[in-house]
């Protein structure tokens, strides 16, 4: 019997994410969203493509919770995009309401279920799903380090013109202009990135990484990333139903880890049936603790102005 996975928001990121889920048969798909009939069609649309993209996968578009009844996994999508000029704290707001409604749905449908949050600003709203639900950590995450670690591999390999596939890297820290690429276990096939490229050159990387996100919504002017975000949230419900086991960067629920309590942030966690069975904790410089410590103030600014 497939996985029943929810999509809670038919925005770009919840539409795309949808149908990569279905084109890889992860489970059957419910699409919702608050606007009349749109998710039906968006839904309908992708089930007729079946045939020809080759899988069997349901997915349908609904406008109520109870469709979504039973999920194995839902993704919260639901939020308010950027804007040119706007940081994703400044969301905050406005897209605290939307989960924290979302995050009370999801509950009354779907008691069991895994939350795996997309919504921005990604550390406190993934938080906010938490305090919410109140489901075990374990079941309680967010996408965020996937999609700027793919960031940061994409720009290497734009870089130095090797197959992004040969590219390992690791960023940690909050979703945000704070978050931390850590250089030194970035590796090309195993070598050290440090090999192919001079340091100013790693460094203008790094910053690009930081303010990858800001530099899609530029272009776009009306909204946000959302091909790279599918794919990394993808990437993570692959691995739960499968039960992979992968070892990736994401928001997690920390409780002294990196000697940081009671926040969500992006760190390597292993990611499997159960959700995060272990969060994996790596050797630091001083410099990285101290970049470390900046990220953290930074998420713990926004938490802060939360109204629980």
């Amino acid at each position: 019997m497939r996985k029943k996975i929810s999509v809670i928001g038919a925005g770009h990121v919840g539409e795309v994410t949808a149908f990569k889920i279905a084109e890889q048969e992860l489970g059957d798909v419910m699409l919702l969203d608050i606007i009349e009939d749109m998710p039906i069609g968006k839904g309908l649309d992708m089930r007729e493509g079946g045939p020809v993209g080759k899988f069997d996968s349901a997915v349908v578009g609904t406008n109520s919770y109870a469709d979504t009844a039973n999920s194995d996994i839902v993704v919260i999508t639901a939020g308010i995009p950027r804007k040119p000029g706007m940081s994703r704290d400044e969301l905050v707001g406005t897209n605290f309401g939307i989960v924290k409604s979302v995050t009370e749905s999801v509950v009354e449908y779907s008691p069991n279920a895994m939350l795996l949050v997309v919504s921005n600003p990604l550390d406190a709203m993934v938080y906010t799903a938490y305090k919410i639900s109140g489901f075990p950590k374990n079941r309680v995450f967010g996408m965020a380090g996937i999609l700027d670690t793919t960031r940061f591999r994409a720009f290497i390999s734009m870089e130095i013109n090797v197959s992004v596939e040969s590219i390992q890297a690791l960023v940690l820290g909050g979703h945000g202009d704070t978050m931390v690429p850590i250089a030194r276990y970035t590796t090309v096939s195993g070598i050290p990135l440090s090999h192919f490229l001079p340091e100013d050159r790693i460094e203008a990387i790094i910053d690009r990484t930081r303010t990858g996100g800001g530099e899609i919504v530029k272009y776009l002017k009306t909204g946000s990333a959302y091909y790279a975000p599918s794919l990394a949230v993808t990437e993570m419900v692959e691995s739960i139903v499968k039960d992979k086991k992968k070892i990736l960067p994401c928001a997690a629920y920390l409780e002294g880890e990196y000697g940081i309590h009671d926040l969500y942030f992006g760190v390597p966690i292993k990611l499997g049936a159960s959700g995060v069975e272990e969060i994996i904790e790596i050797d630091l410089t001083e410099a990285e603790k101290e970049a470390i410590k900046q990220s953290e103030a930074a998420v713990r600014t926004v938490i802060n102005i939360l109204k629980f």
